[in-house]
């Protein structure tokens, strides 16, 4: 017989102390897609600047409003989740072009398109007409990662730019704050990505905020929140939603350290104190509680499995070699 796994504790501010058992393997579906055409290396001789001309200009955005960082990685999950990592996102609407930007997850919501710009500006006067803004924000989401104190990885590039958007896809593919577990693991192996991965990437909410319109029915009507957090998060969220009643008024996803990339996340879930209804659903008496758990006492198994996730998200299904452009300007193609 296997021995007994260790008891891991989480302190509520309550002074309540939660212990489960860990399960010593945490076995999870890994269906992810790969790419062999992207790689570490691809710049090393056609733009060897383009890592230091990124972070350049990211850093100096963070330090100007650290929420940026939480906004970038945003762009980059947003973007990967329709049409793969092609920078459709990016593509501004025209007369006889939509793109995804006025799609319901990313209209009013989405920000950090001009530090995006930038950086694609740096990165041109570096090597003009070489790197993508596909790639140009999977680098810029591990910069503001790193930047905020989170793990690093060596970013997979040689994507390629989309001259196409899908307005369908952004509504139908990006989970919405009001998920149930069950969708959002869909929508996650959808991508690729197993339960593993989408709870490892949900971490990304140690940083960031988020509008009380998307949190507002979680702090009003759902059983599974503490208390004083509730009280606490409507004193800033108007139960009424008529006209637009402070339905921008803006929460910290992390209530502890919302500018530090940490573990503290997944110690709120525990203490029911996740800010949205998706995110406390990882948490909530199902299959990936103890999942949560277990980051929540282990930043170091957190940090290693986000970056795996990461990776992984990066690799679906890029635009390369002849696919795709590589666009002058991130918000128009050629």
């Amino acid at each position: 017989m296997a021995p007994a796994a260790p008891a891991s504790a989480t302190k509520c501010s309550s002074g309540i102390v939660i212990s489960v058992l860990l399960p010593l393997a945490l076995l999870m579906a890994a269906a992810g897609t790969s790419s062999a055409q992207l790689s570490t290396g691809f710049y090393s001789s056609s733009c060897p600047g383009v890592y230091d001309a990124v972070k350049s200009v990211v850093q100096s955005a963070v330090a100007s409003e650290q929420r940026m960082g939480a906004s970038i990685v945003r762009l980059f999950f947003h973007d990967c989740f329709v049409q793969g990592c092609d920078a459709s996102l990016l593509l501004d609407d025209t007369p006889s072009f939509q793109g995804e930007k006025m799609a319901n997850p990313n209209n009013g919501s989405v920000r950090g398109f001009e530090v995006i710009d930038a950086v694609k500006s740096a990165v041109e006067k570096v090597c003009p007409g070489v790197v993508s803004c596909a790639d140009i924000l999977a680098i810029a989401a591990r910069d503001s990662v790193v930047i905020l104190g989170g793990p690093t990885w060596d970013v997979k590039v040689g994507r390629r730019d989309s001259t196409t958007a899908s307005f369908s896809g952004a509504n139908n593919n990006i989970p919405p704050p009001t998920s149930g577990l069950a969708n959002l693991t869909s929508l996650f192996a959808a991508q690729g990505l197993s339960q593993k991965d989408m709870v490892a990437l949900s971490g990304a909410h140690t940083i960031g905020q988020a509008r009380c319109t998307n949190f507002r029915a979680h702090v009003y009507n759902d059983t599974n929140i503490d208390g004083s957090f509730a009280r606490t998060r409507q004193s800033g969220c108007p139960r009424s939603s008529s006209g637009s009643s402070g339905d921008n008024n803006l929460a910290p996803l992390d209530l502890q350290t919302p500018t530090v990339f940490d573990n503290n996340y997944y110690k709120n879930l525990v203490c029911k104190k996740g800010l949205l209804h998706s995110d406390q659903e990882l948490f909530n008496g199902g299959a990936t509680d103890a999942l949560v758990q277990s980051y929540a006492s282990g930043q170091s198994e957190f940090f290693s499995d986000f970056v795996t996730g990461m990776v992984k998200m990066g690799d679906i299904t890029p635009l390369t070699g002849s696919g795709g452009q590589i666009r002058k300007n991130c918000r128009r193609v050629n």
